[in-house]
């Protein structure tokens, strides 16, 4: 068996079985391996930022890793931005890089480039083989490893995932003598040191506190004991503004996100004693402005950790609040059935359009930033139960590859993409994947012709001049205006424009209810 055969049937023995891929010549013989072994579904991406942002996706909805083919280090670079996504949401990813053969790579051919200097930014684990016998091994061991599990090097514990990355020389593919290898015997799933009895005494207290809940917390086992916790503690509940997965609507208990803005967090804190970190990190404020703290958390509260981020946390929810609320039942959201909002879109009624509309249990792959921010938590907590995946490491561009990736994990649901404009254009060649799949995805871009969130950055970081300057050119994105529907209906998606929110409405159910990708170009009214 040649080393790329040995690689596929290793993937396919430890229970991979989709690749996300786009390949050049030193990956070659893995992609005619392929005709092989039909048990690897082999997916083509156009860019290779959609392949690890399917990937992505693809490990949120099932928490098993998809494995990714990239060419070299370019291939890798070029991925980069969401791979950086999925190490922030602790998505579990096999990534196989292609390298040039042994005797090639001492020539500096053009596109020699320091792979593993670009893996190490992302991947938990990095292993190079040095002959076709190691392919096997070292596929099955980096499988483990993105389960936080490896006997070969350490990598990062807990329940969640991590990113594996195996860099393969195409000699190697190309050699004989490789074995495919069985899975390694994984230990049970080890969890952080949970302070369950310090905590229960402080909630049992009295004295102001939250949760900030995210991980298995955000499930709806998760939420239903935190909310038990919060009747009967009467603490606050919040998650990250944008997780990488939560369970939200009709029949879920809610839970804030918190806001965006520091100053809103330290209103949304006010009086609050004790912050208590359920699977969550300390939350500080995406980026540094003058004259203000980035740490979100205000003076005079106390931080506690009852599990650490990537920690399994819900069971001990469960057995708190059995402690501490032993007689009481979760409250779920109720169905919100408010009439639709009427009139030209903006950025404030669309999002209750969608609410209203959301089909049960669909897979929200949330990137609509500026737009979703004045709404989209509050619009959906009453539709439909749905699962909403979040744009957690910040790195635009993730919605669409996500979605892609849902779609292929669970095909049996409806997903939607909630996409910004400006992000949309970072990987909008995944239309062409989910037109090319056949992939059950309804796709909003909300377009308001500019990167909205750095009209308001300028003001907040002190650099605005006056109104027309250059500096407003490199925020538009005018003259010329983008046209989503053309460029969807040039990748096989058949797209509408809306313009009213009755327009909305009528696109959407209608995309909604006949199987197949579809894009609604939802353009969004801009303050003068």
């Amino acid at each position: 068996m040649i080393g790329a055969e040995a690689i596929v049937a290793t993937l396919i023995d430890n229970g991979v079985r989709v690749c996300f891929g786009n390949p050049g010549t030193s990956e070659m013989h893995f992609v005619a391996a392929l005709d092989r072994f039909p048990e690897m579904q082999g997916i083509l991406c156009l860019f290779e930022g959609v392949a690890t942002g399917a990937a992505d996706g693809y490990g949120r909805m099932t928490g098993a890793p998809a494995a990714t083919l990239l060419h070299l280090g370019p291939g890798l670079g070029n991925g980069l931005a969401n791979l950086h996504n999925a190490r922030r949401a602790g998505t579990p990813i096999l990534n196989l890089v292609g390298e040039h053969s042994l005797d090639h790579q001492q020539l500096d051919s053009p596109l020699d480039s320091d792979i593993d200097a670009v893996a190490k930014s992302v991947s938990a684990w990095l292993y190079r083989p040095a002959c076709s016998t190691d392919l096997g091994p070292m596929i099955a061991s980096a499988v483990a490893a993105t389960s936080g599990f490896t006997d070969a090097a350490e990598a990062r514990t807990g329940t969640s995932g991590s990113i594996a990355t195996v860099v393969v020389p195409a000699d190697l593919s190309w050699s004989d003598g490789a074995e495919a290898a069985a899975p390694l015997r994984r230990p049970s799933a080890r969890g952080g040191e949970l302070e369950t009895d310090a905590v229960a005494k402080l909630l049992a207290s009295g004295e102001p506190s939250a949760l900030l809940l995210d991980g298995d917390a955000l499930t709806i086992e998760g939420l239903n004991a935190a909310d038990r916790i919060a009747q009967a503690t009467g603490a606050l509940l919040f998650c990250p503004t944008w997780p990488a997965k939560l369970r939200r609507g009709a029949g879920v208990p809610v839970v804030t996100p918190l806001a965006y803005r520091g100053e809103d967090v330290e209103t949304q804190l006010a009086g609050v004693r004790h912050l208590i970190l359920a699977g969550a990190r300390h939350p500080v404020a995406s980026f540094g402005y003058p004259g203000k703290n980035g740490d979100l958390v205000p003076a005079g509260i106390g931080i506690h950790v009852l599990a650490d981020e990537f920690t399994a946390v819900e069971a001990e929810l469960t057995n708190l609040a059995d402690q501490l609320a032993p007689t009481l039942t979760p409250r779920p959201a109720p169905r919100h059935d408010a009439d639709l909002p009427l009139g030209l879109l903006t950025r404030e009624n669309w999002a209750w359009v969608i609410g209203a509309l959301l089909p049960s249990n669909a897979i929200v792959s949330d990137e609509s930033v500026t737009s979703g921010l004045p709404s989209l938590a509050a619009a959906t907590a009453g539709a439909q139960p749905h699962d909403v995946l979040g744009l957690v490491g910040l790195a635009i561009g993730q919605g669409l590859p996500l979605s892609v990736g849902a779609a292929v994990a669970c095909p049996d649901r409806p997903v939607v993409c909630l996409e910004a404009d400006g992000s949309a254009m970072y990987t909008i060649s995944a239309l062409w994947t989910q037109a090319r799949e056949n992939l059950d995805i309804t796709t909003v871009i909300l377009n308001n012709k500019s990167y909205a969130i750095l009209r308001s950055e300028l003001d907040r970081v002190g650099a605005r001049n006056e109104a027309g300057a250059p500096s407003t050119r490199m925020i538009e994105l005018s003259e010329p205006d983008l046209d989503f529907v053309a460029l969807s209906h040039g990748m096989g998606v058949p797209a509408t424009r809306a313009r009213t929110c009755q327009e909305l409405a009528e696109q959407f159910a209608a995309a909604i209810a006949e199987p197949g990708p579809h894009l609604i170009e939802a353009v969004l009214q801009t303050p003068v």
